[in-house]
């Protein structure tokens, strides 16, 4: 059975990739970084799967389209 996947904050998003807050913000807004999602009224967060994917090959990373899932 998969592990439900987890969600992670900004702080460790940054940790883990290493890009400072604007260029996260920056590669969200061109589309090449995974966007976040409202996790509640103030907060969100990331899917740990889609930081793990774009940390593997940033250049070739493109949101999943629900089509995609499986």
């Amino acid at each position: 059975m998969r592990q439900p996947d987890r969600i992670i904050r900004l702080k460790t998003v940054l940790a883990r990739t290493g890009l400072s807050r604007s260029t996260l913000y920056r590669k969200i807004a061109e589309g090449t970084f995974p966007p976040q999602i409202k996790i509640s009224v103030n907060g969100s967060g990331w899917h740990e799967s889609d930081i793990n994917r774009w940390i593997a090959d940033p250049v070739a990373w493109r949101p999943k389209h629900e089509s995609d899932a499986g």
